[in-house]
């Protein structure tokens, strides 16, 4: 109907919220009402807007802050010990995870190659739920937000080697040549991050630090070139973001950059729950709604069990253990994008990425609607559980 940017920005905001307020009323998770309002206003829906992926792009970019924001409270040193610690588990996790889903896949009649790439989505738990409905507190402060962190961030190395060997499956490219990549330009971004950030980011925080409006441009500006500099050499623009967020952490401006840009990350991150929610094709739900349900229901049941045990082991007492266990018990975001990476080299069959998009809606919907009842959350509906 219309596709200008203001006309989608009024929608997806107006509707929002109203949706929000009478979610509030009715005591429910305000990620569900993003999520709804998307189909709603989507191609699915009353297709109002046509073309999601004009969102999807600009949406992003909240995901790119998220993770700016959490590198900018983490220094390199607490960065390395944490990553060191949640290895073994993540390892486990996610290969644990893979099989579940390739055997479920199989069980309802997928090919092989579509069973693999159904199994790879499976391996990884949101960014996005498990830092937004995490309190800042708990997220910088507390044992649980170290191990959630560490845990995602490995699997975000883990989703971002899938992608490029996928990537590497186009005609033009070889697989092998893009982890070789992987390995040199990982290295060589954060080699550049830390010296241009020592001797020039650094230098001019310092010059003009009581001009709070240059201080905002700049964090935005070194987030987002650092962002696209990190696609630009194969790797991904929330890698990047988050690079640039460390290379800031020991900065003392570093906490004021990150409570001033959280109202602009909180911005973007409504875009991309309506973007994930108009995305999806309501027509193809009849064809793949037994599998996706099955595989929604594998990750919220199977996921958070699984967390625990490996979290008891290495130490972690049980109400902690499932706590966590609970916060990474969903399917990614990066099973979309293995979605429509797969499609788009034809590794993955249309039923296959729909199944992906369908479970991954399921498991976001029911898994935030979960931790936002019963755990603290910025946006917990109960009072008593409300934590910023």
């Amino acid at each position: 109907m219309h596709d200008s940017i203001i006309f989608s920005i009024f929608l997806i905001f107006s509707g929002a919220a109203l949706l929000a307020t009478l979610a509030l009323y009715a005591r429910q998770a305000l990620l569900v009402a993003y999520i709804a309002i998307g189909l709603l206003f989507g191609p699915s829906g009353l297709s109002l807007i046509s073309d999601p992926s004009l969102i999807r792009d600009i949406a992003d970019v909240g995901i790119i802050f998220l993770l700016f924001l959490l590198g900018l409270n983490l220094e390199p040193q607490e960065l390395k010990r944490l990553l060191k610690e949640a290895t073994l588990i993540t390892l486990v996790s996610s290969a644990a995870f893979a099989l579940l889903g390739f055997l479920l896949a199989i069980l309802f009649g997928f090919e092989l190659l579509d069973s693999l790439l159904i199994g790879a989505a499976m391996m990884f738990s949101s960014t996005i739920i498990g830092l937004k409905l995490l309190p800042t507190t708990a997220l910088h402060h507390q044992r649980m937000g170290e191990v959630i962190v560490s845990v995602l961030l490995l699997q975000d190395m883990l989703a971002i080697t899938v992608l490029l060997l996928l990537q590497g499956f186009d005609n033009s490219h070889n697989p092998w040549i893009g982890m070789a990549l992987l390995l040199v330009s990982l290295p060589a971004l954060m080699l550049f991050a830390y010296y241009f950030s020592k001797y020039v980011i650094t230098h001019l925080l310092m010059s003009f630090d009581q001009i709070k409006e240059y201080i905002f441009l700049l964090a935005i500006g070194w987030c987002l070139g650092l962002a696209e500099l990190a696609e630009v050499i194969g790797l991904s623009h929330e890698i990047g973001a988050f690079i640039a967020g460390i290379t800031l952490a020991t900065n003392p401006i570093a906490r004021y950059i990150a409570e001033n840009l959280k109202p602009l990350r909180d911005f973007f991150l409504v875009m991309f729950f309506f973007a994930l929610g108009a995305g999806f094709n309501l027509a193809m739900l009849p064809d793949v709604l037994l599998p996706a349900l099955a595989l929604a229901l594998l990750s919220l049941l199977f996921k958070p069990w699984l967390f625990k045990r490996l979290l008891q082991k290495g130490g972690e007492s049980e109400k902690t253990s499932h706590e966590m266990g609970i916060r990474l018990g969903q399917i990614s975001e990066f099973a979309l994008l293995v979605a429509v990476v797969a499609s788009q080299t034809e590794l993955l069959s249309p039923k296959g990425s729909y199944l992906i998009q369908a479970a991954t809606i399921i498991s976001f919907t029911i898994s935030s609607y979960w931790i936002v009842r019963f755990y603290p959350t910025p946006m917990a509906v109960d009072p008593k559980l409300r934590r910023d």
